[in-house]
């Protein structure tokens, strides 16, 4: 499921409207009259639709991209955000799962190993977010113990 703002949406609706009619591509321009959006405003729109691979953008053309996908819709990039935040924060709790001992142990820097350089490749203020924010919502609880420190998922 690709998220997109509403501005994206609007402008992704509108794309979809004039790619019956402009074959070769639609002029941004046309959009940008039809839409009222700024042309700076437009063409970051525009690209940030392209890096989601729902229209191809280019030489000032706009044209949908082939791939049909699920598409949901927030208010704002905070939102976008606060969405990819959760789903990294499932995926970070999965793989606690799948790492922890017996006693749902795990060491600390073996935790933030799998969290960087794992399939996640998290950043570093990425993965302090998402430790933290497991931590606070009751998930995993930082435990010292004498030969180092550890995290124990709680379940």
């Amino acid at each position: 499921m690709i998220t997109i703002t509403k501005k994206e949406e609007v402008v992704l609706d509108q794309v979809k409207i004039f790619n019956l009619e402009y074959s070769d591509g639609i002029p941004v321009n046309i959009l940008r009259k039809e839409l009222g959006f700024h042309e700076y405003d437009l063409v970051h729109i525009l690209e940030e639709l392209q890096d989601k691979d729902l229209v191809i953008f280019r030489d000032n053309k706009v044209s949908l991209s082939e791939s049909e996908k699920e598409i949901n819709t927030v208010n704002s990039k905070k939102d976008i955000e606060q969405l990819e935040l959760n789903l990294k924060e499932k995926e970070s709790y999965n793989l606690i799962k799948s790492l922890v001992d017996d006693k749902n142990l795990i060491s600390k820097y073996t935790l933030e190993g799998h969290l960087l350089y794992g399939d996640l490749k998290l950043t570093n203020f990425r993965m302090y977010h998402i430790i933290l924010s497991l931590q606070n919502k009751g998930l995993l609880k930082p435990i010292d113990k004498s030969d180092g420190e550890y995290y124990l998922l709680v379940e």
